[in-house]
């Protein structure tokens, strides 16, 4: 009823600018219209017939794939000498059938049967020219003849024609895939593969249920799908290939799918290297692979959306990407808008990739449009770009037609949405822009119930999307565009638009291939590629769909599908799913943070509701309160036998105490950077570091190896704090942010977790944990550069969004002005309804760059999960930005009314963890170590009532398998898993490479059995020297605790050669310039001491072995450098190391710059009082910067005979030259 009403109200719309229209028709003859009669005869009717077929549809459609699935899994269960026989009356019917098709898709099906190629191609797939008769596709044709189809299937099953059987599926793949259809055509594929072993499945039908594995949440099987095909040149079972060029376009679609998983890992600049080696591989071949390309273009286009500049600089400078070959490479999200617009271009005769690409096109236009790069004057031009292409892609479906697909559903939500929040930023708010929300809202609502739906009812949930999209278009006037090509969906301005990539050759792909080899075959040797139809080991020349098994029943662990009376073969599609599989371990003694509920309530969890009630005018689904919410549903939680602590603590168990002293063993690597001293003769302790050559910016806080590194880190902090007052507006409540604010540590005692809060709101931290330090300006941060708000000026309301406000926030704002905007002691956030649609805002936060960047979306906050933490609950959500858009996502919220700022700290610390662990698989990789981890990406969705922030969730991707806990936040860890080992390796690294500050605990996520492969994390905690102590930041107790508890005394072996730590007394003589360095250390776990007597005036180095009593002579080939301040230094500033809070709390120490006589930069910081060094810091070309800490000092040399070398090393023969800092190289 409500479409029908919208078609008259659009049709009248169109028939009023009839005179209009006409005119164009005058200018150029032909059918140009697409809405109203624009739409050729041809292409609707093929298109309304295809649609009939499935809708006949989509009820007879799931009956005939029953009855060929019955008809596999009794295939499957006969005896072996029966398998290859069959009666002459089977064999006639299925003969019969088979002859009854039209003579093209008889003739594709007996290409199939041949191998011909390893994807069924479009017609104008790979013509350069291209012809009207090209300009169809094949899911048009397969549409209109699907029953026969079908027939024919379970004809060949019960003939027992294997082959002809897997040349049907193979013809029905895409389109089934394009109507949600993949997992019944998939489990028939299974079974006949598990009775017909020999039979050659397509290259196609793996890579389709890698795509299904994504989309479902069991990323370690698609990964080990994709990289056995990449890395064993696309060897699939019993598949022969034609020629080599068709092993190639195997390998790049991989690495284009591949691409995607990294995407929604959060992995930018690795997803986008994957992408573009895919679109290398599809202008190699011999004939480029338009539609692949165009496709690979759309995905990177929302890559580089989504990266941040850091990641697009790196990714600029990797060998074979030119992104030159996208216009305008200044700005990432130019070429981002460049790449989809060449994306819509390639894929003109698909009416799902104009829709998809056009969107992707108008995202990354709308978002330049606000970022700090695009000149004032020139946003409305971006805006108008932007909006011309969401109604492209709104335009890409004629009045009508039957839309049976989730993607494209969620695209056209998507692109209306976006479309109406463009309209508003030119227009400003009207009438006719709430309507068109309150449209997307409910197309949302009813897109839910899509996707949960059987297939009988998707029909009626469809025609009601789609009338509420007519609707968008009618409200904002969408008119039809030029279009000159009948068989095109875009407007001639679109088909001028330049640009091409480049010539690449087969050699150059095999080169990125080789450079991406190691990570592919190593993921290869790690994945169980046991067969299951045969049990036999398939090595990559018998690699078949049934060969990728990751372990998701590690322990018994019970499911909550059965409590839900799901049988364990329900079908692994989460859209089909009435429960998650979620599992907690038993045999796992450190429980998890996400516990089973004993559902009591019917409306508690999916499993109770056939179709959810939606609400069709959403109202408030938060409350802004400091009470608790009444909810109806009553939950049992299962709790675990050992909690995390801070957040899990149970009586009697007060968390890590300080060891007494003495009790901590010596981990040289605890005792770097401390205070220090110099004069002209004295004796120290001290370290020795290297750091990256790479340039940082001001208050950054990355460090990596350089590439002479011995192993060591060492984290480096500069400020860069104006103290000029800005000019502000007081329309924001943006804080200009600059001079520190003195911490007060909470009232806690050092050792002991007992004083912890019980309260949710200290569940994840204190105000104080929460408290920002000294704080530099973010450079890319709008607020920090615009300043709006004077400080100590808020809103009137503070969680009502301004204008300006929003700018900010689309632009980019870091971490300290977000907390300081949206931070508040009083109100607190609960989600108090399910099952409604929001306006919301999508916020990201990376580490690298240190910003938040929102995009205005829709989020329909579905149903609980009926899976509870201690402190929060987990919620399906679908938003309109997600990463994915077939995925599942769940959203997470407090159990009791909680302040914004911890969920962004959630975020934060997640994201943290991410950028930690990216550098941890780097170490890996470099090692030749066969194990990959990763934290899910974790984003947050501020919820909107009008301009008015209600409620706020955090989001990540959902995860289908067995959720185990690895270790907890002090002493706990799980031994019987060997991941637990790789997890303290990362705990470990994450210790070494914050400088000893941070170290990120509380490993939970999903394993393989072995420990190696894939290891999916999530929920993790930090303990951050850095912030003030709370119940979640044990501080340097919880560092501590996990260092002696967690970690030991040894390295385990996932990372005993990962770093080399040395500890050296240090003793300096200035007037006879003489240096002794007597260092002790651990390296390959196991210690080893080194001496060495540097005399600077006789050019000689002696290196010195008093247990043997020997000793090498060598020359040096460098100066002596005084440990003083040149004379030509210039002063950076004073500061206090420490606190200047109170008497004997710092340091006051002064920090000197200049240049070495060879030119190199250099930085000391010494103290005020005596000049003691602290620390110095300078360049070298041979090994980067050279970092050297001092403490403990002792101004004198009590024993002056250690400075002249011992009577043995007096016939110590010569030995290669040696320079001051090569003996810092590993040895």
């Amino acid at each position: 009823m409500c479409f029908s009403f919208a078609l008259a109200d659009l049709l009248s719309f169109y028939c009023k600018n009839a005179a209009r229209m006409r005119v164009c028709s005058a200018r150029q003859p032909g059918p140009l219209l697409r809405l109203c009669t624009a739409a050729p005869r041809s292409r609707l009717l093929v298109a309304s017939r295809a649609a009939a077929a499935f809708g006949m549809g989509s009820q007879e459609v799931v009956e005939l794939l029953g009855k060929c699935l019955r008809a596999a899994a009794a295939a499957a269960a006969e005896a072996a000498e029966t398998a290859e026989t069959s009666t002459d009356v089977d064999r006639h019917n299925y003969c019969s059938v088979r002859d009854s098709l039209c003579a093209e898709l008889a003739l594709l099906l007996q290409e199939a049967s041949e191998m011909r190629w390893p994807f069924v191609p479009e017609r104008w797939q790979f013509q350069q020219a291209v012809g009207s008769r090209d300009k169809s596709n094949l899911n048009e044709l397969v549409g209109q003849h699907l029953p026969q189809l079908l027939n024919v299937l379970e004809a060949a099953i019960v003939a027992r024609d294997a082959r002809a059987a897997f040349a049907v599926i193979f013809l029905l793949d895409r389109f089934l895939y394009w109507t949600d259809e993949s997992g019944s055509l998939l489990k028939i594929s299974k079974l006949l593969h598990k009775r017909y072993r020999g039979a050659p499945v397509a290259p196609q039908l793996l890579i389709r249920q890698a795509r299904v594995y994504l989309s479902s949440g069991k990323l370690q099987k698609a990964e080990h799908i994709l990289s056995h095909l990449i890395a064993n040149s696309g060897n699939a079972g019993c598949w022969v290939y034609r020629s080599e060029s068709d092993r190639a376009l195997v390998q790049a679609v991989s690495l284009q799918v591949r691409g995607t998983v990294l995407q929604k890992l959060g992995l930018w600049a690795e997803a986008a290297e994957l992408v573009w080696a895919s679109l290398v591989g599809y202008n190699a071949l011999p004939r480029p692979d338009k539609k692949g390309i165009g496709t690979s273009l759309g995905i990177l286009a929302n890559i580089l959306l989504s990266m941040n500049d850091e990641d697009f600089r790196a990714f600029k400078t990797i060998p074979n990407v030119d992104l030159s070959l996208l216009g305008d490479a200044s700005h990432r999200l130019l070429s981002a808008a460049k790449a989809a617009a060449m994306a819509v271009v390639y894929s003109q005769y698909t009416s799902l990739y104009v829709l998809t690409n056009a969107t992707a096109q108008g995202t990354c236009l709308l978002s330049y449009s606000f970022s700090a790069a695009c000149l004032p004057a020139k946003r409305t031009f971006f805006l108008l770009q932007a909006k011309e292409a969401f109604e492209v892609g709104l335009l890409a479906k004629a009045q009508g037609e039957v839309v049976p697909s989730k993607q494209e559903l969620h695209t056209f939500i998507k692109a209306a949405y976006s479309l109406v929040v463009t309209r508003k930023w030119l227009d400003g708010p009207s009438e006719a822009v709430t309507r068109s929300t309150r449209a997307c809202q409910e197309a949302l609502a009813r897109f839910y119930d899509y996707c949960h739906a059987d297939a009988h009812d998707r029909g009626s949930f469809c025609a009601e999307i789609m009338g509420s999209m007519a609707r968008v278009k009618l409200e904002l006037h969408v008119e039809p565009f030029v279009n000159s090509d009948s068989r095109s969906f875009i407007p001639d301005s679109f088909r001028n638009m330049s640009g091409a990539l480049a010539d690449f050759t087969l050699d150059d792909f095999s080169r990125v291939l080789h450079r991406l080899q190691k990570y592919h075959m190593s993921l290869c040797k790690t994945a169980n590629a046991t067969c299951k139809a045969g049990k036999e080991v398939v090595d990559g020349a018998r690699m078949c769909i049934t060969a990728f098994g990751t372990t998701e029943d590690v322990f018994n662990a019970e499911c909550i599908t059965e409590a839900c009376g799901l049988s364990r073969d329900a079908p692994s599609d989460v859209s089909r799913l009435s429960e998650p599989r979620s599992n907690v371990a038993n045999a796992n003694s450190l429980g998890s943070s996400w516990k089973k509920s004993s559902l009591s309530s019917s409306a508690s969890g999916r499993c109770a509701v056939d179709s959810p009630t939606i609400r069709r005018s959403p109202r408030l689904a938060t409350r802004l309160s400091s009470s608790a919410s009444h909810s109806s549903d009553k939950f049992e939680i299962v709790e675990a036998e050992i909690p995390t602590v801070g957040s899990d603590t149970p009586d009697g168990d007060h968390g890590p105490t300080d060891p007494p002293a003495g009790a901590l063993p010596r981990s040289l690597s605890r005792l770097i950077l401390r205070s220090s001293s110099l004069s002209n003769s004295f004796e120290s302790e001290s370290s020795w570091e290297n750091i990256s050559r790479t340039s940082r910016s001001a208050g950054s806080c990355q460090s990596s190896k350089s590439s002479e590194s011995s192993g060591s880190f060492f984290l480096m902090k500069t400020q860069d704090c104006q103290t000029s007052d800005p000019e502000y507006d007081t329309a924001s409540g943006w804080e200009f942010l600059c001079k520190p604010k003195a911490l007060e540590s909470p009232n806690v005692d050092s050792g002991s977790c007992s004083t912890t809060e019980p309260s949710t709101e200290n569940s994840r931290g204190t105000p104080d944990e929460l408290t920002l330090g000294p704080q530099t300006l973010n450079p890319r941060c709008d607020s920090c550069l615009e300043s709006n708000t004077p400080a100590g000026v808020a809103p009137a309301r503070q969680y009502l969004l301004s204008r300006e406000d929003y700018r900010s926030l689309l632009a980019g704002v870091c971490h300290g002005c977000l907390l300081k905007r949206l931070s508040s002691d009083k109100a607190k956030f609960k989600l108090e309804h399910y099952s409604t649609a929001h306006d919301a805002l999508h916020l990201k936060f990376s580490k690298a760059s240190g910003l938040w960047t929102a995009r205005e979306t829709c989020a329909y906050i579905g149903q609980s999960m009926g899976l509870h933490g201690t402190h929060r609950t987990a919620i399906w959500v679908q938003f309109l930005h997600q990463e994915e858009r077939l995925s599942s996502y769940v959203a997470k919220d407090y159990r009791k009314p909680t302040q914004i700022q911890f969920h962004l700290r959630d975020v934060e610390r997640q994201m943290t963890a991410q950028y930690y662990v990216t550098e941890f698989n780097k170490r890996l990789y470099d090692k030749e170590v066969m194990a990959q981890m990763f934290f899910l990406p974790s984003e947050a969705l501020l919820i909107l009532d009008g301009d008015e922030i209600a409620g706020c969730v955090t989001v990540e991707p959902y995860m289908l398998g067995q959720f185990v806990k690895l270790t907890n936040n002090i002493r706990k860890k799980n031994e019987e898993l060997p991941a637990t080992e790789y997890g303290l390796a990362f705990g470990h690294f994450t210790y070494l490479h914050s400088n000893c500050q941070d170290v990120v605990v509380d490993l939970q996520g999903w394993v393989t059995a072995n420990g190696k492969g894939l290891t999916y994390l999530t929920d993790p905690q930090i303990h951050s020297a850095r912030a003030p102590r709370g119940p979640s930041n044990l501080a340097q107790s919880g560092i501590d605790s996990f260092l002696r508890e967690q970690h030991g005394p040894q390295c385990n072996k996932a990372t005993q050669n990962e770093q080399l730590w040395a500890f050296a007394r240090y003793l300096y003589d200035a007037l006879g310039h003489r240096i002794r360095l007597q260092e002790i250390g651990f390296y390959q776990n196991k210690s080893f001491t080194y001496d060495a007597l540097l005399l600077y005036r006789e050019a000689l180095m002696y290196e010195i072995n008093h247990q043997e009593h020997t000793c090498k002579k060598r020359a040096l080939r460098v100066d002596f450098h005084p440990m003083a301040v040149p004379r030509n230094a210039s002063l950076l500033g004073q500061a206090v190391v420490g606190s200047s809070s109170s008497p004997g709390q710092g340091l006051l120490v002064n920090t000197w710059t200049g240049k070495l006589p060879d030119n190199a930069p250099y930085i000391v910081t010494v103290t005020e009082f005596g000049c003691i060094p602290v620390s110095t810091t300078y360049k070298t070309l041979p090994f980067g910067w050279m970092v050297t800490s001092f403490f403990n000092n002792v101004i004198g040399i009590s024993d002056p005979n250690q400075l002249n070398p011992p009577d043995f090393c007096q016939d110590a023969l010569h030995e290669e030259p040696v320079d001051f800092f090569s003996l810092f190289r590993v040895k």
